[in-house]
């Protein structure tokens, strides 16, 4: 009675004894074929060696106890019997559970029974390097060791007619060489080969998963391609964005290999829906392929593309091509079209991950599906901070609500940054990050590539710092709270169903130079936590057709996921009035101005224009903008708190610095105050002194003179009648009560 065989390489050894009874059978017919000198048969492989090579078979074959392994029908009938021997105790292992790679191979490559011994005779030079005298004493030439396509006929074909039949396995669309699983190389003295003299090579990755190192994945495919083993499926996913109905469909096509596009912002949870519907379609990998890093040598993508189809197969695997849109780029068409050819023909389910939809989609057909995953909204952030913190407490007061409603991050953000907020507790000495470590950890994760495309501004005023008319400062407290409260009242209450555009925030701020326009927007980014871009027009505006709203486009696309204000200066430069079209220039400059409209319309941000001149502004703008709030210039009392704080604790002043004349006489913005307390401190310093009333007007004059202003004679405190002055309060040296008369 057969036994089963116990594993795989049982198995393959076995199988192999066919190759040693087929060559011992193609030695016999070539020596009783043979007429010539056996001197010069095979060169120096003389028929004594190659008498030795056969006796020494690989493994321990069953056919040893043969009668006169010398004829033919008795191998003949050895062939049979070992044909019968594999195939019952094959049968018996299967019945057990134990998998056959040989067998796997076959069926997942829809290989004929040729097609595995033409693998097995390839395999046979890869495990005993005495197949390779044998081959070339078969082939007449020492120098031919790897079998050729003319070889393997002889072999394997009982006929001429069956070798003609046979020829089609070894063409380049037959499975053994579509799939990579044979290699055929021209012999370098021959240069123009027939398909017969064609060397065969099996694979390297072939051969070691037959080997049983089919684990890892292929030694080329490594740079670019990682192989994960997904925890669960979707009914494992404990906290997701709103799915869409269609993913039940995915599971029910799953058998014809469907193209599923998942489109999202970068941590959104692609690659994790990809595994968990991976496992929901019974497969039990996911081969997780980085596109950019595949695209970093075009000449080389077919090729990639056909090992990552066959490792797929190999691995029982789905595929997750990451950074897809990488494959859109134009110098990347050729790279495109050779994808689009691998999804077409896959025999796997593939995903597609990018961050907006295929613009080849078409050429997919009926199997290409997409589904988009929105960012999660607040309540969803919230459940997601608590998990990512998995139990471990915050400090008390810690406003995890607050970060959860104003940073829209996505889940991997959140999963991020709360670590990130735990070392940064740590290397403070606290046990519990607090309200500031989730802030700075939040900022640390959120997306950072504006810095290229704007100038960084790190918030550093307070409210008792700006001076605006009281309902100013009310409408900037209105612009936070609009952030802060974003969350209940488009989710909760349900204005976001409402609205289909317009859920960001934007808002005018517009007055003459120095009236405090930029001091506000640093004031709200301070009071939100949240990081302040202010846009260089220089690097936007373009004289070229087209390329600033390029640049509009990127500043738009990298700031829905930073979490940071967009502050617009000077931007009646870009929002300005459309104007009637005369000439092919004022078309595109109205064009400008429309795209700009649609994309403020879209932005979910908060973003801040600012501009000197408000009636240059064009209306349409105007009336979609959420706040706009004229900065005034100041009053004579304005001006006194403004020069009454723009004085730092740490700078020595006179007590006869007369601060009330200075508002009542001089009729300055806070810019133009800030300009001459700095002069002032440095004509100071300069003579060694604190600073005394001459350097404030020597310094008013200055900023005069750059205005084009003149101070009139009586204007100089020291030439002034002093008796005619009302009393004012001196400024104290003490820089606490100086602070105290801070409004």
């Amino acid at each position: 009675m057969v036994a089963p065989f116990a594993n795989s390489t049982e198995h393959l050894l076995a199988e192999l004894e066919r190759v040693d009874l087929m060559i011992r059978a193609r030695v016999a017919q070539v020596r009783r074929a043979q007429t010539d000198d056996e001197h010069f048969r095979g060169l120096y492989i003389s028929e004594q060696e190659v008498d030795e090579l056969l006796r020494k078979p690989l493994g321990v074959p069953q056919w040893l106890s043969a009668g006169d392994r010398g004829r033919w029908e008795t191998i003949a009938e050895a062939l049979a019997r070992v044909d019968a021997d594999v195939a019952a105790r094959a049968g018996l292992a299967r019945r057990d559970g134990v998998e056959l790679r040989l067998e796997r191979l076959q069926r997942v490559f829809a290989l004929e029974r040729l097609d595995v011994d033409v693998l097995l005779v390839c395999l046979a030079s890869e495990l005993d390097l005495r197949y390779e005298k044998l081959y070339a004493y078969l082939q007449d030439d020492v120098t031919r060791k790897r079998p050729t396509v003319d070889l393997m006929l002889n072999l394997l074909t009982p006929s001429p007619a069956a070798h003609l039949q046979a020829r089609r396995r070894f063409a380049d669309d037959a499975p053994l060489r579509r799939h990579l699983l044979v290699e055929a190389f021209d012999d370098p003295a021959s240069p123009h080969p027939t398909l017969l003299s064609k060397g065969l090579k099996v694979d390297e990755r072939i051969a070691a998963y037959l080997l049983g190192e089919g684990g890892a994945i292929d030694a080329r495919l490594r740079p670019f391609v990682e192989l994960l083993v997904p925890a669960g499926g979707l009914g494992s996913l404990i906290e997701h964005p709103a799915l869409p109905p269609g993913l039940g469909e995915i599971t029910a096509v799953a058998a014809e290999a469907p193209v599923v596009h998942l489109t999202g912002a970068p941590g959104v949870g692609r690659r994790t829906l990809a595994g968990a519907l991976c496992r929901d379609t019974g497969r039990g990998r996911l081969l997780v392929v980085q596109a950019d890093r595949l695209l970093a040598d075009p000449a080389a993508v077919a090729a990639m593309l056909a090992l990552i189809e066959r490792e797929a197969r190999l691995q029982d695997a789905a595929v997750l091509f990451e950074q897809a849109d990488a494959f859109q780029a134009e110098a990347n068409q050729p790279a495109l079209r050779a994808l689009d050819q691998t999804l077409q023909a896959g025999a796997t389910i593939c995903f597609l991950s990018s961050q907006r939809e295929w613009d080849s989609a078409e050429s997919l057909g009926r199997r290409y599906l997409h589904v988009a995953l929105p960012t999660p909204d607040g309540p969803r952030r919230l459940r997601m901070w608590q998990r990512s913190l998995d139990g471990r407490p915050v400090e008390a007061g810690a406003d995890l609500a607050g970060v959860a409603g104003r940073f829209r991050l996505t889940f991997g953000q959140i999963d991020e940054a709360a670590a990130t907020a735990r070392h940064l507790a740590r290397l403070r000495g606290a046990s519990a990050p607090g309200t500031a470590d989730l802030y700075d950890a939040c900022r640390s994760h959120s997306n950072r590539k504006l810095g290229g495309l704007a100038r960084k501004i790190v918030p550093r005023y307070k409210w008792d710092e700006i001076v605006l008319p009281p309902d100013r400062i009310a409408q900037l407290r209105e612009i936070c709270n609009h952030m802060k409260y974003r969350d209940r009242v488009y989710g909760d209450w349900g204005f976001g169903r409402k609205l289909a555009l317009g859920k960001g925030l934007t808002a005018l701020f517009a007055g003459p130079s120095g009236t405090g326009k930029t001091m506000a927007a640093d004031v709200i980014a301070g009071e939100l936590g949240l990081e302040l871009y202010k846009i260089d027009l220089s690097s936007v505006i373009s004289k070229y057709i087209g390329e600033t709203e390029k640049n509009l486009s990127r500043i738009f696309d990298e700031a829905e996921t930073s979490n940071a204000i967009l502050f617009f200066d000077e931007a009646d430069a870009l929002f300005g009035k459309r104007s009637e079209v005369k000439d092919s220039h004022d078309r595109y400059a109205n064009i400008e101005v429309g795209y700009l409209l649609q994309r403020m319309e879209e932005y979910e941000g908060i973003a801040i224009l600012a501009t000197n001149l408000r009636k240059n502004m064009d209306e349409a703008f105007v009336r979609r903008l959420h706040f706009t709030i004229e900065m005034p210039f100041p009053d004579e009392a304005d001006r006194h708190r403004i020069w009454q704080g723009i004085w730092p604790n740490d700078t020595p002043c006179d007590g006869d610095l007369d601060l009330t004349a200075l508002a009542r006489r001089f009729e300055m913005t806070g810019g133009n105050i800030r300009n001459v307390a700095l002069a002032a401190a440095f004509l100071a310093a300069d003579e060694g002194e604190v600073v005394r009333m001459r350097h404030v007007m020597r310094a008013t004059q200055r900023e005069y003179q750059k205005t084009g202003k003149l101070l009139r004679e009586h204007d100089f405190p020291e030439k002034a009648d002093r008796e005619n002055r009302p009393a004012t309060q001196p400024l104290s040296l003490d820089p606490r009560a100086r602070a105290a008369a801070r409004p």
